[in-house]
C-alpha cells in the first residue's frame, strides 16, 4: 500500500509493493512543484522494504489531494458530478456519470502545466477505482500530450469491486509490432492492465497534457470512487511474455480457464453430448422461416420484405409472418487463421488476379502449393516463437495451413497462416476430409442457431449455407476493382470508390451478379449487404465530416470523375468564379484553377452548405449505382445498405442511403441503443438493422475482450441481453446481428490482428454457456416483447 501522510499532504514514493509486484515512481501527479520537501518523509523512503530490489532515489512530491479546491477546479467533467468523500481518514473522489441520457460521460485530470514524465524510465500511470454498483463499468481512457497525440486504452471495472488499474506509457512492449491488437501483459503484477486500443503508443512524455476517462453508449448512470493517482514502476518485466503463447488447440498455453480443452477425447465427448441435445427444428410458435407464427399474418409474397405494423418497422417473412432478425454474423472459416511467422519463395505463390472481387481476408485458406513447401522459412521469429506446436505439411493436420498475400496491419506484410479452429473441427469430427467435417460443422451450426432461438444468421455467412433451407440468412459482397477512388482523409480500411467512374458501375454489376449466382433466387435469403464500414466521414469537425469533398476538391478533375461532378455542380450554382469567391471568401483565380485543384482550409456558412451538397451528390451516386445493380440481378431480395460504422457516417450519407436502400444498416459497438444517440432514426423513418455488436471478457484465456469489455462470461450474457432488448424496443430497428460466431485467434486474425473474445464459441468450437443461456432467454420473448399483445389473424 502507499504510505500517505495526511498532515503534510505528502505521498511517500518508492515504497516497495511486494504483494502487487510494483514500486511506486519517484514522482507523484503534482499540479505544482513543492520546494523544501519534508526531510522525515524523504528519510522514510530512503531504502526499499525488499533489499533484493534495486534501490531508488527517495523523492517526495505533492499528490493529487482531493480536498484541495484548486485541484478540483482542474478536474474536467463531461455529464458528470463529483464529491469528495472520507473513508477512514482518506479523501477519495466519488464520481457520478450521467451516462443514461448522454452519449458520453466522463472526467479528466489536467495539470496547470503539462506533466514532464520524460525522465521516469519504464513506468505506468495508475489509479485505484471502486465500483459500488451491481453493474460493471467499461471505461475508455486517453493520455494526451500537448501536441495533440493520444494514447488510447480501455478496461472494465467489475461490479462491487475495488482494484488498481495501470496504463504503461514507457515500456519496451510499446516499440514492438507483434501482429496482435493487444499483447499479453509483460508486467509481473496483480494489478489490472488497461487494454491497448488505438492512437499513438509513444506520446511526448515531457508534455503530458491530460489523462481522460469516459463511458460511452450505456443505458444507465454509472458511479465510481477514484483514489491514489500515481506513477508506478514494474518490479520486473517478463521477457518471455510473447513466447509459447499457443497450445496445440490454439488456446492460451499460459493460463487456465473454463472450457479449456485438454485432449481430443474431451473434445469428442462434449460433441457427443451436444449432438444428443439438438431438436433440429424451429422453436415452438415460429413459422418455417422463424417468423412469428403465433402472431398476425400479413400479405405473403414468397420473399422477405419490410412493413410498418402498429407503428413499428418490421420484416415480414415469405409466408407473411412478422419477423425480427436476431442472429450471429461471420460464420465462416475466412477469419479463423493467424499468421505463423513463416513464408515461402514468392515465385511459387499465385498472386491476385486483376478481376478478383473477393477481399484477401474473405478468401479461404489459399494454401501455398506443394512446390513451395521446401522453400518454407522463418520470416518473423517473434511470431514463430508464439506457438508451442505447429504440424508439418505432410501430416493430416497440416491441411489447415493457409496463406495471406497481403495484410491490413501486422508484423509481416504477407505469409503463412494456420487455422486452429478448422483443425479442431477435424479432430472433433474424427475426419481429415474437409467435405466430412465441414458438412458436420454446418449442420451443427444451424442446429445451434435453432436451439439457441436465433431467427437468422447475420452478415458474412459462408455461401455453403445458402441452399440448406433451414434458417434465413443475408448474402454479401464487396465492390472492388480497378476503378478510381476518393479519400476522406481517414481511409481506415481503404479509400472510397469513385461512383462516377464507369468502371465502378461495371464492378458493381460483377459483384451483384456473383451474389445472385450464389443465392439462386432463394427465398431464405433476407437481403444483401454490399461493402462495409467505409470511411464516409465523421461528425465533430468540418474537416472530418466533409473530408471526401475537401480532399477531392484538391485533385485534378481530369483524374477524378467525382471532382469533375463537383466542378459541374459549382458552375451550375454560381454564374462565375467571382460569385463563388464572394460566397466562399476565397481567391480562386478561375474555373480552370478550381478544376485543377484547390486547397480549402477556412470555412464559412455558404461554403459549408456547398460542401454538404457535394457530399450528398457523391453519396447518392454511390447508393444509386449499388441499388440498381442489386435490383437488376436480385429483384426479389432487399438491398440492406453498406453497414455504417458510427465513426464513419454523417447526416448527408445517411439521407443519401435512405433514398436507395430498402433497409438501413449500422455497426454499433456500444452497450445499448439509446435515444440520445439514435434520435436520427425517427427523422429518416426507414427500417434499420444493427449489422454488428459484441462484447467479451478475459476469463476466456484470450488477451483482448473485444471492443466492449465485460467482466466475465456471465457479464457477457447480461450485456448481450441489455443490448438486444434495447434494439427490440426501438420501433425503427428490425434486427441485430452479433459479431461474431467464433472467437478471434489468440494471436490475432491474419488480416489485422484482432484477438477478441467475441465468439459464441471458442477456438475449440466449445460454446460459452452463460452467453448462450442469455441469448436463449432473449430469443424466447422476441416477438411478444416487440409486438406485445398483437393477436393472430
Amino acid at each position: 500500500m502507499n504510505t500517505f501522510s495526511s498532515a503534510k499532504g505528502f505521498l511517500i514514493a518508492n515504497r516497495f509493493l511486494s504483494a502487487k509486484g510494483f514500486m511506486l515512481s519517484a514522482i507523484a501527479l503534482a499540479f505544482t512543484t513543492v520546494a523544501g520537501c519534508d526531510q522525515q518523509a524523504a528519510d522514510n523512503t530512503a531504502a526499499p522494504a525488499n533489499k533484493a530490489t534495486e534501490k531508488l532515489t527517495a523523492v517526495t512530491a505533492l499528490p493529487w489531494n482531493f480536498s484541495d479546491t484548486k485541484v478540483l477546479k482542474s478536474l474536467t467533467l463531461t455529464a458528470a458530478d463529483t464529491r469528495v468523500i472520507d473513508e477512514n481518514g482518506e479523501q477519495k473522489l466519488a464520481i457520478d456519470l450521467h451516462s443514461k441520457n448522454n452519449k458520453k460521460a466522463g472526467f479528466s485530470f489536467t495539470p496547470n502545466k503539462p506533466w514532464d514524465w520524460s525522465q521516469e524510465g519504464q513506468f505506468a500511470f495508475a489509479l485505484d477505482i471502486e465500483n459500488p454498483d451491481a453493474h460493471s463499468v467499461h471505461l475508455y481512457v486517453s493520455a494526451k500530450d500537448a501536441a495533440g497525440q493520444s494514447h488510447n486504452r480501455s478496461f472494465v471495472v467489475p461490479a462491487n469491486s475495488s482494484d488498481t488499474y495501470f496504463m504503461a506509457l514507457n515500456d519496451p512492449d510499446l516499440s514492438i509490432e507483434t501482429g496482435i491488437r493487444s499483447n499479453p501483459n509483460n508486467w509481473q503484477s496483480e494489478y489490472t492492465p488497461m487494454i491497448w486500443r488505438y492512437g499513438t503508443k509513444k506520446i511526448d512524455l515531457s508534455r503530458v497534457k491530460s489523462i481522460e476517462f469516459d463511458v460511452r453508449g450505456v443505458a444507465e448512470d454509472k458511479h465510481l470512487i477514484v483514489d491514489n493517482l500515481r506513477l508506478i514502476k514494474p518490479q520486473a518485466l517478463d521477457d518471455q511474455y510473447l513466447v509459447g503463447l499457443v497450445d496445440e488447440f490454439g488456446q492460451n498455453d499460459k493460463r487456465q480457464f473454463n472450457n479449456k480443452i485438454e485432449s481430443v477425447g474431451q473434445l469428442r465427448a462434449l460433441n457427443a453430448q451436444e449432438q444428443a441435445s439438438f431438436s433440429h427444428t424451429v422453436p415452438e410458435g415460429r413459422s418455417k422461416f422463424n417468423g412469428w407464427a403465433d402472431g398476425p399474418k400479413l400479405e405473403a409474397t414468397g420473399y422477405f420484405r419490410t412493413a410498418k405494423y402498429q407503428g413499428k418497422w418490421t420484416l415480414v417473412d415469405p409466408q407473411g409472418y412478422l419477423f425480427f432478425s436476431n442472429g450471429i454474423a461471420n460464420v465462416r472459416m475466412s477469419n479463423t487463421s493467424t499468421i505463423t511467422g513463416y513464408d515461402f519463395d514468392q515465385q511459387f505463390i499465385q498472386q491476385r488476379a486483376a478481376g478478383d472481387f473477393t477481399p484477401e481476408d474473405s478468401i479461404g485458406l489459399n494454401r501455398a502449393p506443394e512446390a513451395a513447401w521446401p522453400s518454407r522459412h522463418v520470416s518473423s521469429e517473434l511470431r514463430a516463437n508464439m506457438f508451442t506446436w505447429l504440424p508439418s505439411y505432410d501430416e493430416p493436420l497440416g491441411k489447415h495451413f493457409g496463406y495471406r498475400r497481403e495484410v491490413h496491419t501486422g508484423v509481416v506484410e504477407k505469409g503463412e497462416t494456420y487455422s486452429f479452429y478448422r483443425a479442431n473441427l477435424a479432430r472433433k469430427y474424427a475426419s481429415d476430409e474437409p467435405n466430412v467435417f465441414m458438412s458436420k460443422w454446418r449442420d451443427t451450426t444451424v442446429d445451434r442457431m435453432l436451439d439457441w432461438g436465433f431467427t437468422s444468421f447475420g452478415n458474412w455467412i459462408d455461401p455453403s449455407f445458402y441452399q440448406l433451407n433451414r434458417i434465413p440468412y443475408f448474402a454479401n459482397g464487396w465492390i472492388i476493382g480497378d476503378f478510381k477512388t476518393v479519400s476522406s482523409g481517414n481511409d481506415y480500411w481503404s479509400p472510397l470508390p469513385d461512383p462516377f467512374d464507369p468502371v465502378f458501375k461495371e464492378r458493381a454489376m460483377v459483384t451483384a451478379s456473383k451474389i445472385a449466382q450464389e443465392v439462386q433466387d432463394n427465398p431464405w435469403c433476407v437481403g444483401v449487404f454490399i461493402d462495409n464500414e467505409k470511411s464516409w466521414g465523421q461528425e465533430g469537425s468540418i474537416e472530418g465530416k466533409y473530408g471526401i469533398v475537401i480532399h477531392t476538391l484538391n485533385v485534378d478533375a481530369n483524374e477524378s470523375p467525382t471532382k469533375a461532378q463537383f466542378v459541374a455542380y459549382l458552375k451550375s450554382r454560381y454564374s462565375d468564379i467571382q460569385q463563388l469567391n464572394a460566397k466562399w471568401n476565397t481567391q480562386i483565380r478561375s474555373w480552370d484553377a478550381l478544376a485543377k485543384g484547390v486547397s480549402i482550409s477556412k470555412f464559412n456558412d455558404p461554403l459549408i452548405a456547398d460542401l454538404s451538397a457535394m457530399l450528398s451528390l457523391y453519396a447518392e451516386k454511390y447508393f444509386e449505382v449499388v441499388h440498381d445493380a442489386v435490383a437488376q440481378t436480385l429483384p426479389n431480395h432487399m438491398y440492406m445498405g453498406a453497414r455504417f460504422a458510427d465513426w464513419g457516417m454523417t447526416d448527408e450519407i445517411r439521407k443519401a442511403a435512405a433514398k436507395y436502400a430498402d433497409v438501413m444498416s449500422y455497426n454499433y459497438y456500444k452497450e445499448a441503443i439509446t435515444d440520445e444517440a439514435w434520435g436520427f432514426l425517427a427523422e429518416i423513418d426507414k427500417p434499420s438493422i444493427i449489422g454488428e455488436f459484441h462484447n467479451g471478457a478475459l476469463d476466456s484465456g484470450l488477451l483482448n475482450p473485444g471492443l466492449i469489455h465485460a467482466e466475465s462470461q456471465a457479464d457477457r450474457g447480461k450485456k448481450y441481453q441489455e443490448y438486444v432488448n434495447s434494439v427490440i424496443d426501438n420501433p425503427y430497428l428490425i434486427g441485430a446481428h452479433w459479431f461474431q460466431y467464433i472467437d478471434s485467434p489468440l494471436t490475432g486474425r491474419a488480416y489485422d490482428g484482432e484477438n477478441y473474445n467475441v465468439g459464441f464459441v471458442s477456438v475449440t468450437d466449445t460454446p460459452y454457456k452463460p452467453l448462450v443461456d442469455a441469448a436463449k432467454d432473449v430469443n424466447q420473448q422476441i416477438y411478444t416483447r416487440r409486438f406485445g399483445n398483437a393477436q393472430s389473424k
